[in-house]
């Protein structure tokens, strides 16, 4: 198991609180990065492989991410061992308990996060009157249904494209994670005129040189369904989306899924990353140096906290949406031009932009608080 020491720095972690009720199957970590900037705000993750290491991880790209988008919370990250598909009376029991375990953690909001939804950020308000990405019956602005988090990336890429020479109109997009992210991303883009060509689930790829139906592919995965079930397009395995032909390449799905063995692979003039942490160190710097531009998490996918975080301080959905807009585009702009001003990964330039305010505002609480 790892322990802090692996992961701890100067920024954090703050805070890290183990969750247990073996009469019940639960397991579940929570990990306050950093509070400098306000109460942490960042997404419960249910999968039956999580770790603390992939928490620790994933709070400090809430941590940096908060920071670039410019919100008044701090990062955090909470995940649940369990299969997000198990029956719903079961889910809902791992949820509550989780929640009522730290419903005195006001530190941390509880957001959505792969394998949760509104209807699990409704039970965590129940149990502890702090959650964000709610239902609308709750005064929620639904991250999943609205997809905040895609409307983000379209715009990130709107912002990136002409640094990697490319025009959204006619460019051909794969989408690796065809989920709640990834298939409004590729809806967003479609709607400026890019091309779906390749899209993957859990159960394989589905890929058309031609153009997929975005729409048709959408409705299917609303309905539970894998997009192998479209009628169009080559049916191919789940990797397989690594070797697509094509201009935008938009991971959606698990941490570190293109690594320094299979980075070679992919043919993308620019990649945005819609998932968090889906790329090794090592995979961004193979990338760069064949000329593929990487917009990392932290800046790309940040739409769904910026919803999320507006919706809590009781924003509409057009005033999160707008400000979405507006964040995702000038963020990705100011990072690039940075990048290429000090001869740099868009990461590196990213994370010292964003580290810089967070060390602005510990500069400012007592004792230098994380």
């Amino acid at each position: 198991m790892s322990t802090l020491a692996d992961f701890g720095d100067d920024l954090g972690p703050a805070k890290v609180i183990h969750v247990r009720q073996p009469a019940i199957g639960l397991r579940a970590v929570l990990v306050v990065d950093n509070v400098a900037r306000g109460p942490a705000i960042g997404g419960l993750r249910m999968a039956p492989d999580v770790t603390l290491e992939e928490c620790a991880r994933l709070a400090r790209a809430m941590t940096l991410k908060n920071s670039a988008a410019g919100l008044a919370h701090g990062g955090a990250k909470s995940v649940l061992a369990g299969d997000p598909r198990m029956p719903l009376a079961d889910k809902e029991r791992l949820i509550r308990a989780f929640a009522h375990a730290l419903r005195n953690e006001s530190d941390y909001i509880f957001g959505p996060d792969m394998g949760t939804d509104e209807g699990c950020m409704a039970w965590i308000k129940d149990e502890t009157g702090r959650a964000a990405g709610l239902p609308v019956e709750l005064g929620g602005i639904p991250l999943d249904e609205y997809g905040a988090t895609g409307w983000g990336l379209a715009h990130s890429a709107l912002a990136a494209a002409p640094f990697a020479g490319l025009k959204l109109a006619g460019a051909r997009v794969a989408v690796q994670g065809y989920g709640a992210v990834g298939r409004h991303a590729a809806q967003f883009l479609a709607e400026r005129g890019a091309v779906l060509v390749a899209a993957s689930d859990t159960k394989g790829t589905v890929a058309d040189p031609k153009g997929l139906d975005v729409a048709a592919l959408g409705a299917l995965k609303a309905a539970g369904r894998s997009v192998l079930d479209h009628g169009a397009g080559s049916k191919l395995g789940v990797d397989a989306i690594l070797d697509a032909d094509c201009d935008i390449w938009i991971p959606a799905a698990r941490p570190d899924v293109v690594r320094e063995d299979n980075a070679a692979r992919l043919k993308a003039k620019l990649v945005l990353q819609g998932a968090n942490i889906p790329f090794t160190a090592g995979a961004e710097k193979m990338l760069a140096a064949r000329g593929v531009l990487v917009v990392p998490d932290f800046i790309a996918n940040a739409g769904g906290v910026i919803c999320a975080a507006m919706e809590y301080r009781g924003a509409t959905r057009k005033q999160a949406f707008d400000a979405i807009a507006e964040k995702l585009h000038a963020n990705t702009e100011a990072v690039l031009k940075y990048a290429a001003a000090g001869k740099r990964l868009p990461r590196e330039a990213a994370l010292d932009l964003a580290a810089r305010e967070v060390r602005k505002a510990m500069g400012r609480r007592r004792f230098g608080l994380l």
